[in-house]
């Protein structure tokens, strides 16, 4: 079964202050309301757009997004 969007994401938790990837992480983790268990693109890419916060672009979004599937292939 593939992993959560989320639960991939939280491997860039708590990395350098400035790393883009670390900080998507750590806001994402702060947001009780993250669809944790989703895996679909076009679902997370709208609560990205219309719910998250400034530290959530979805420039790294989309980044993030490619590893996840990258390493969904695996």
């Amino acid at each position: 079964m593939r992993q959560s969007f989320y639960l991939f994401a939280l491997k860039y938790r708590g990395g350098q202050k400035d790393d883009k990837k670390s900080k998507f992480a750590n806001s994402m983790f702060d947001q009780h309301d993250f669809p944790k268990a989703e895996t679909s693109f076009h679902k997370l890419s709208l609560y990205i757009e219309e719910l998250a916060d400034a530290n959530m672009p979805a420039a790294v979004f989309d980044e993030l997004w490619e590893y996840y599937v990258e390493d969904s292939k695996l």
